[in-house]
C-alpha cells in the first residue's frame, strides 16, 4: 500500500470510530468514552497486520460490531468495549485474558473470555461441531448475557459482508445463522436483528427465491406507500381530536417471512395478503400506556371493521421475550386485510432493542418479573444435563422459540405462560421438576382430562401427584416443551441404565452356560447379530427379557458365520468410477456429478424431499448409507448444512434422459363439468406424460386433486403445471 492509501485508510478508521460514539443509544459519560477509546487503541494495535477476505483492514469489523451493539441493540459502554476487543485474544498471541483484565477490568475480560471460548470449536467429530459450539455458547449465559448479544452482533456483520467468500462457505454460514442465531436473537427479543439475519440467510441459501421476492417487494413499494397514506388520512382527524402524540408507519413483512408463508400455505407472492403492517406509535407517560392503547384501538375499529379472531393483547400479558403491543387485523380500504400494531414509544424500543431497552426501563422497578433472567434459569437446567447429545439439545431448545404463547392459571390464580399446543404435562414441569415427575393426572377447569389434553388460554390447571408415579415413554408423545421433554428423557435414561446394569450380569451368566465369555469382542458380535446400535441397547433388551435364551442359543450356533458376515459388512464398496468394473456401472452414473472435479459417484435419493433431475441439490455423506441426495430447499437442509458442513458435497445434474422419476402435483379450484377429463387430457394427451396415481375430490363446489406423474426432469413438471393452471376453473397448482 502507498502512503496515500494508508493515510486514506487511517482517516476512514478514525471516522468510523467517531461515528460509533455519536450513534450510541445510551448517553456515554466521559469515563465511558475513555474506556471505549482504550479498547479501540488496543484493537487497532492487535489487528494491525490483519486484513479481511474483501481486502479491507480487519479493524473495520470490530468497529462495525461495536456500532451494532451500541446503536441497534443499545448496550452499555462495557459491551461496546468488549465488542471492539472480541477477536483480540483469539487473533493475537501477544494479548491474553489476564492482559484484558488488567487494562479494562473484570467485566470486559469476562465477556471477551466468553466470546473467545465460543470461537474455539469442539473438534469431537462424534457430535455435530456447530451444535456443540451452540451449547458452549449458551453456557456462557451464566457468565454474562452480553456475551450472546455481542456474538449475535458479530454474526450480523459477518452476514452483511459475505460477498467475497466462497459459495460453499456462504451456504454453510447462512444455514448455521438460520438454524441457531436467528432463533436466539428472536428469544432475546432482538426482532429487527432476527429479521435481518433471516433475510441474509435466505439470500445465500436460496438466492433465486430471495431475488424474486426482493424485486416484487421493490415493485409494489409505491403502491404500499399510497395505501398507508390513505389509512393515515382516514385515522388522522380522529386521533388528532383526542390530542394524541403519535406517528403512523408502514412496516413491510420481511422477505424470509413472506417466503415462509408462501411455502406453509402453498400460495404465490400475490396471494400473501399481509405483506405489510401499519404501526401506530404513541408518546405518553407509563401510567397511561394501557388506557391510550385501548383508546387508539377504539378509534381504529370505529373506522375499520376488525377481524374478531385476530386480536392479540400483549399489553395485559406480555410475551415471555418482554414484547408488549396490541395487534388487530382490520378490513382496510379496497377490501384488504391489514394488521395494525399499537405500541407506546417504550414498547417500541423494547421490541427493537430487546433486552437492553427492557433493562433500561426496569432499573429501579423490582416488582416486575425479569423474563430474560427467568429464561436463563430455565436454560441452565437443560445445559446442566451432560447426557444430552448436542444435536438433540439444539432441536429441543429450538422447539419453543417461534411458537405462539398461551396463558393459563394455577389453582391459586397465578398466570403461567406456555407455548401454544402445551399439555398438562408441560404445565406440571413448568411449575417444578418434582411436580412433573410425580404427575398421575390433571384437572382443567375442574374436570379430569388426559395428560395429552391441549391447553387453551384462560384454562385453570390443577396437577394431581403421587409418590408412586414416574415418567414412562408415552409421556414423550404428550409433552411439547423442551423443559418437560428433556426431564422425561433424562428420567427414562436413568431407568434404562439401571435395567441395563442388571441385564449385563444376566447376559454374563447366560453366555457362561453357552461357553462364551462376555468381553468386547463378543459384545460387538451380539450388537451386530441383533442389529442394535450400542452395547447399552443389548444389555437393556436382555434386562427386559426381549432377548431370551432361545435367541442367545441361535446366536451361539451361528457365531462363526456372523463374524464372517460382520467383516464383509465393514468392507466399503468402491465409489469412484475408475475403480468400478464396466458391468457394475448403472444408468445412475449419468445423472449426477459431485464436487469441483465433477466426479461420478454412487448415491441414493433421499425420501424426505424426493429430488428429481433439474432440482437444485447437494450430496450428504451419511455414516452407513453412502451419499444421499437432498433438494436445497429440503426441510432438513438447514440442519445438515449447519451441523455437518464437512459432510456436504456439491452436486449437479448433467444428463437425465435415460431415467424416470415420480413427482406429485396438487391443484385446487372451482368444480365444473368435464374438469377431470380436461386435466387428464392435458397430462396424458398433450404432454405425453404417464399418470401413476390420480385422486380428485369435490366438496360443495370446491375441487381438490392430486396427481402423481412419471417425468424425466423438473422442467417437464413446470411445463405441466403451467398448462394445468390455464384450465378454466383451476385456481392453484403446486408441487408437493
Amino acid at each position: 500500500m502507498t502512503d496515500v492509501e494508508i493515510d486514506k485508510e487511517n482517516a476512514a478508521i478514525a471516522k468510523q470510530y467517531k461515528e460509533l460514539l455519536k450513534v450510541s443509544y445510551l448517553t456515554l459519560s466521559a469515563k465511558d468514552k475513555k474506556l471505549i477509546r482504550s479498547a479501540f487503541d488496543v484493537a487497532v494495535d492487535a489487528h494491525k497486520e490483519q486484513r479481511r477476505k474483501s481486502g479491507e483492514a480487519y479493524i473495520f469489523h470490530p468497529i462495525a460490531v461495536a456500532k451494532i451493539v451500541a446503536q441497534e441493540i443499545g448496550m452499555d459502554a462495557t459491551s461496546i468495549a468488549a465488542a471492539l476487543l472480541h477477536d483480540v485474544v483469539e487473533d493475537n498471541p501477544n494479548y491474553t485474558i489476564d492482559d484484558i483484565q488488567q487494562l479494562f477490568g473484570e467485566a470486559v475480560a469476562r465477556i471477551v473470555d466468553g466470546l473467545t471460548k465460543i470461537s474455539s470449536l469442539n473438534k469431537d467429530m462424534d457430535v455435530s461441531m456447530q451444535a456443540e459450539n451452540f451449547r458452549k455458547m449458551l453456557l456462557t449465559l451464566n457468565d454474562d448475557v452480553r456475551v450472546i448479544i455481542i456474538k449475535i452482533a458479530d454474526r450480523l456483520h459477518n452476514m452483511q459482508t459475505m460477498e467475497s467468500m466462497r459459495p460453499d462457505k456462504q451456504v454453510k454460514i447462512a444455514s448455521e445463522t438460520l438454524y441457531i442465531y436467528a432463533p436466539l436473537a428472536h428469544r432475546i427479543g432482538l426482532y429487527n436483528i432476527k429479521t435481518e439475519l433471516e433475510d441474509y440467510g435466505l439470500k445465500y441459501t436460496e438466492p433465486e427465491v430471495y431475488d424474486d421476492i426482493f424485486t416484487k417487494i421493490k415493485d409494489s413499494k409505491e403502491q404500499q406507500d399510497a395505501y398507508i397514506k390513505e389509512i393515515n388520512k382516514i385515522l388522522k382527524s380522529s386521533l388528532n381530536k383526542e390530542k394524541l402524540d403519535y406517528e403512523i408507519k408502514g412496516r413491510p413483512k420481511s422477505i424470509y417471512s413472506i417466503r415462509r408463508k408462501m411455502v406453509k400455505q402453498g400460495v404465490s407472492f400475490d396471494e400473501v395478503y399481509d405483506k405489510f403492517a401499519v404501526r401506530i406509535i404513541y408518546k405518553c407517560d407509563i401510567e397511561n400506556e394501557k388506557f391510550i392503547a385501548w383508546k387508539i384501538y377504539s378509534i381504529v375499529t370505529d373506522h375499520f371493521r376488525p377481524n374478531p379472531i385476530r386480536l392479540r393483547d400483549w399489553i395485559s400479558s406480555p410475551k415471555s421475550t418482554g414484547y408488549e403491543a396490541l395487534h388487530i387485523t382490520v378490513m382496510g380500504p379496497k377490501g384488504r386485510w391489514v394488521e395494525v400494531q399499537i405500541r407506546s414509544e417504550r414498547m417500541n424500543e423494547i421490541a427493537e432493542k430487546g433486552y437492553a431497552a427492557h433493562y433500561k426501563y426496569k432499573q429501579g422497578k423490582t416488582n416486575k418479573d425479569d423474563t430474560l433472567d427467568e429464561w436463563i434459569n430455565k436454560l441452565q437446567e437443560a445445559l446442566e444435563n451432560p447426557e444430552t447429545n448436542a444435536v438433540d439439545f439444539v432441536e429441543e431448545f429450538k422447539l419453543n422459540l417461534y411458537s405462539k404463547e398461551i396463558f393459563v392459571f394455577t389453582p391459586k390464580g397465578d398466570l403461567k405462560s406456555l407455548p401454544k399446543g402445551a399439555t398438562p404435562l408441560d404445565f406440571a414441569f413448568s411449575i417444578h421438576t418434582e411436580v412433573g415427575m410425580k404427575t398421575r393426572g390433571a384437572k382443567v377447569n375442574g374436570k379430569l382430562v388426559p395428560l395429552s389434553h391441549t391447553l387453551e388460554s384462560g384454562d385453570q390447571v390443577d396437577i394431581l401427584t403421587s409418590d408412586k408415579a414416574k415418567p414412562n415413554s408415552n409421556w414423550l408423545d404428550y409433552a411439547t416443551t423442551s423443559r418437560a421433554r428433556s426431564k422425561i428423557k433424562s428420567s427414562l435414561k436413568e431407568e434404562t441404565k439401571e435395567i441395563a446394569k442388571e441385564g449385563k450380569e444376566i447376559l454374563r451368566r447366560k453366555l457362561k452356560q453357552l461357553k462364551i465369555s462376555l468381553n468386547e469382542k463378543s459384545i460387538n458380535e451380539l450388537v451386530n447379530y441383533f442389529k442394535l446400535k450400542t452395547s447399552l441397547d443389548l444389555f437393556y433388551r436382555v434386562g427386559i427379557s426381549s432377548i431370551d435364551n432361545k435367541m442367545l442359543k441361535a446366536f451361539a450356533s451361528s457365531r462363526s458365520n456372523v463374524f464372517v458376515s460382520y467383516i464383509k459388512s465393514k468392507i466399503r464398496k468402491p465409489t469412484k468410477i475408475s475403480d468400478l468394473e464396466k458391468d457394475e456401472i448403472t444408468s445412475k452414473f449419468d445423472m449426477l456429478v459431485f464436487g469441483k472435479e465433477e466426479e461420478r459417484l454412487d448415491y441414493k435419493l433421499s425420501n424426505c424431499c424426493n429430488p428429481i433431475p433439474g432440482d437444485s441439490v447437494f450430496g450428504f455423506l451419511t455414516i452407513n448409507d453412502g451419499i444421499k441426495i437432498h433438494k436445497k430447499n429440503c426441510p432438513n437442509a438447514l440442519s445438515l448444512q449447519s451441523n455437518y458442513a464437512y459432510r456436504i458435497m456439491l452436486a449437479k445434474w448433467i444428463d437425465s434422459s435415460q431415467q424416470e422419476f415420480t413427482a406429485s402435483i396438487q391443484m385446487t379450484g372451482i368444480d365444473n363439468m368435464g374438469l377431470v377429463s380436461e386435466i387428464t387430457k392435458v397430462i396424458s394427451g398433450n404432454m405425453h406424460v404417464n399418470i401413476k396415481n390420480i385422486r380428485f375430490e369435490t366438496n360443495h363446489g370446491l375441487f381438490t386433486g392430486k396427481v402423481t406423474v412419471v417425468v424425466k426432469n423438473n422442467n417437464l413438471v413446470k411445463k405441466l403445471m403451467d398448462r394445468i393452471k390455464k384450465i378454466n376453473g383451476i385456481e392453484k397448482v403446486h408441487r408437493v
